[in-house]
């Protein structure tokens, strides 16, 4: 029996320590959204970080508040108040609909959830999902722009930001001199097949291309099958991977034989896990998403993925500044609970029921 239930919810901006540039648009500052739950004195705090404007069939930031306030947050509160005790964590991502915001702010209220119940069993994301693989680390760099990249650490794989655009021979040379492996991330930007297979042939006279991901729009499996056909290396997909009958459709088209999954994306960790064991089942190889999270995102991400997957994946520290205050470290859950940055803030919703 549920006595008391709290949710408070906060928007704080940070920057990305260097800005990256994508085909449609410049990063630099990301909106992260942190979500408290608490029950009977019990504390769960969830973590995403959405676009600042609708994109690729990604909601903005705005159309996720929406969905969280008038959609998210009454059903889960009505679900609670019917059954007397709060729905788990796995349950959450039933409860998205099917407008675009509905699995970003569903995964939400379900890392919130998830955090609260191990802190309630005094327990750990890490023991949740024990690492079973030494899961590789990804870094992200543009060649699209002249801005300084950030260091790659013990990094065995650099996704590089390109377009069809020209890149500076002198870009290339750095990139090159990174030696590692480069997956090409074209953001939907790609404009035909033979466009993206000369870009890609520019490419591998410099770098040694692992990978290109999602040249064409998302839902087009058929020129990712065309391109896939005709390329010596495999096609990614990561727009275009938000649901399992998405990961059924691109392997009856063989549209590709890699996929990003990433949480917030697919509605939470329960819909990331059951996608990453429907793909290996279809087999397809898989690596996990994510590049704005703060480390409370981040940890939970990375123990999922060095749980499942064994393909380099963004699962490195974050690269973000002006996040010291924001959050706290703590010895249960997903490792954080709100700073003073947090707690000193208006939040934009505050509930008691």
């Amino acid at each position: 029996m549920v006595d008391e239930m709290k949710a408070r919810l906060w928007r704080h901006d940070m920057n990305l320590r260097s800005p990256i540039s994508a085909a449609p648009q410049v990063h630099a500052t990301r909106a992260h959204l942190f979500l408290e739950v608490e029950v009977d004195g019990v504390r769960g705090l969830g973590e995403i970080s959405p676009q600042p404007a609708s994109l690729h069939g990604d909601p903005g930031v705005d159309e996720v508040l929406r969905e969280i306030e008038y959609f998210t947050l009454r059903q889960f509160i009505e679900t609670a108040q019917r059954e007397a005790q709060t729905p788990n964590w796995a349950r959450v991502t039933h409860f998205a609909g099917s407008r675009p915001a509905s699995y970003p702010a569903s995964a939400l209220l379900e890392m919130a959830l998830l955090d609260l119940h191990l802190r309630g069993q005094s327990s750990t994301v890490e023991s949740h999902w024990p690492e079973r693989f030494a899961t590789p680390i990804q870094v992200t760099v543009s060649l699209l722009d002249d801005a300084p990249w950030t260091p790659l650490d013990n990094a065995a794989q650099v996704r590089a930001k390109v377009s069809t655009a020209e890149v500076s021979l002198e870009r290339w040379h750095k990139l090159a001199s990174l030696e590692r492996p480069v997956l090409l991330d074209f953001n939907c930007s790609g404009i035909s097949v033979q466009d993206t297979l000369r870009c890609v042939a520019l490419a591998q006279t410099h770098v040694q291309v692992c990978a290109v991901e999602q040249p064409f729009a998302a839902g087009n499996v058929v020129e990712h099958a065309r391109l896939a056909a005709m390329l010596d290396v495999p096609v990614s997909l990561d727009e275009g991977v938000r649901h399992r009958r998405d990961l059924d459709q691109i392997v009856r088209y063989h549209a590709a034989s890699l996929v990003c999954v990433k949480p917030a994306r697919v509605g939470g960790y329960a819909q990331a896990r059951t996608m990453i064991e429907r793909a290996h089942q279809l087999g397809l190889e898989v690596y996990l998403g994510g590049f704005f999270e703060s480390p409370l995102a981040r940890r939970a991400n990375r123990a999922l993925a060095r749980h499942y997957l064994t393909r380099p994946s963004d699962v490195s520290p974050v690269a973000l500044t002006g996040d010291k205050g924001v959050l706290v470290p703590d010895s249960w859950g997903c490792g954080f609970l709100p700073g003073p940055d947090l707690e000193n803030a208006h939040p934009l919703l505050n509930r008691h029921w």
